[in-house]
Formats: C-alpha cells, sequence, structure tokens
C-alpha cells in the first residue's frame, strides 16, 4: 500500500508505503513500512519509492555540462567553483596543448565558464574540459543558481519552459546541469527572466506550472497572455 502521492513534499520520519515497495533514495525501511529520510518530493517508479531532495548540491558526473566560476589559477590549472562540494579543476593542456603560455591571459579569476565534466575521480576531483559545441566564456549576462534537482522543470519536456522564455524575453539562456543558469539580453528582460527562473524554482513541485509561467511573461512584458488552443500536458 502507498501512504503519499507522486511528487507530495515529505519531511523526515514520514511514512511513504509498506514492504511491497522497494525503497530508492531518500528513504529507508522500519518495519517494513518505507519512511523518508529527507525533505523532499516523493518520486514513484513502478514499485520503488524515492525522494528527492528540494535542497541539494550538485553531484558532479561525467558527461554534464556546467557553468564555473574561476576561483584560483595554478601553475598549470585554473579551479572552478562548479556549486558543488567539490572544486572543479580545467587543466591547461586542455585550452592550450603542449604550449606554454600564461594562464590569467586566457582565463582569470571571476570569468565564467561553459564546461563539460570529462572525469570525476575516486576521490571527487573533477576533471572539466571544453571540447564541445558553444563550450567557453561567457561575456556580460547575468547568473541565476537554482537547485539542481529543478533543472529538469526549468527546460521543460523537450525544452518547451526554457524555449518559452527564450522566445518571450528574446535573451540568450544556457542552463549548467549544476544548477547555474546564465542570462544574456536588455537588461530589463534580463530582470524579467531571472523573476520567472526564480518562479519556476519555487514552485516547481506544483501543477499548472506552464500556464502560470505563461500569464506570468505575459503580465512582466505589458500584454494580454494567450488562451491556448490545446490542453497541455505538463511540462
Amino acid at each position: 500500500m502507498i501512504f503519499v502521492e507522486d511528487k507530495e513534499i515529505v519531511i523526515p520520519g514520514d511514512i511513504l508505503a509498506d514492504e511491497e515497495y522497494h525503497s530508492g533514495r531518500g528513504t529507508f525501511k522500519e518495519n517494513d513500512k518505507v519512511c523518508s529520510s529527507l525533505v523532499g518530493l516523493v518520486a514513484l517508479r513502478d514499485k520503488k519509492i524515492s525522494v528527492i531532495p528540494l535542497q541539494s548540491k550538485y553531484i558532479p558526473k561525467r558527461g554534464d555540462v556546467v557553468i564555473g566560476e574561476v576561483t584560483d589559477i595554478r601553475f598549470s590549472m585554473w579551479n572552478l567553483d562548479i556549486n558543488s562540494p567539490y572544486s572543479g579543476f580545467l587543466p591547461a593542456s586542455d585550452v592550450f596543448g603542449k604550449e606554454k603560455r600564461e594562464l590569467n591571459r586566457t582565463f582569470d579569476v571571476g570569468d565564467v565558464l561553459f564546461l563539460r565534466v570529462v572525469d570525476v575521480d575516486e576521490v571527487k576531483k573533477v576533471k572539466l574540459g571544453l571540447k564541445g559545441r558553444g563550450l567557453g566564456k561567457f561575456r556580460g549576462g547575468i547568473l541565476i543558481n537554482i537547485t539542481p534537482t529543478k533543472v529538469p522543470r526549468l527546460i521543460g519536456k523537450k525544452g518547451s519552459m526554457i524555449n518559452m522564455i527564450k522566445d518571450e524575453t528574446h535573451c540568450e539562456v544556457i542552463v549548467g546541469q549544476n544548477g547555474v543558469v546564465w542570462v544574456k539580453g536588455e537588461p530589463s528582460m534580463e530582470r524579467v527572466a531571472e523573476k520567472v527562473i526564480n518562479m519556476i524554482e519555487e514552485q516547481a513541485h506544483t501543477s499548472g506550472l506552464t500556464d502560470r509561467v505563461r500569464d506570468m511573461l505575459a503580465r512582466l512584458l505589458g500584454h494580454e497572455p494567450e488562451e491556448p488552443e490545446t490542453e497541455e500536458s505538463e511540462t
């Protein structure tokens, strides 16, 4: 038997299901009952029940694309803050090959880069790289931090949510899987995008979010929201 619904908010100790269900991430079993071990959202997958934390830091995985800020420059690498308990590093050899150059002339402390996670070793040292389309240094724009687990909600099904924000504000928007979002456009439009992105994070667990985002954009941009032609499946 299940005692909660999918996407319901639970707290530590809440009983979620009985022995018919398997205990997933964020849960534990006690007296044949599956209980929550943290504050988060219920996630049901067949007979497995998990709890996704509402607030969490990014745990790096190979292949992820992330946005990081240079925090330190060493002889052969840049160190970067990637919104994680673990710092990332970009080897100079990934940028220059075998050439010897002054690192701070290419990327300096405070620069913001779009990178890919190349490898994560057993002690969680995160090697980063710049090989890939669109990767490199950002110029201008603003950064917005959201909880990494909310990234899929911000992007939406097939990019529907993030594309709506781009289309309405005419801003460039790039989302790192580490929960850092880069937005560049007219300053007034950057502020609109920031308000909408923050609202999506706050209400990510609720239904009807797509329509509320559409209405909020219309209100902030000073025009009437369009009526959807058909009912949308929730992003």
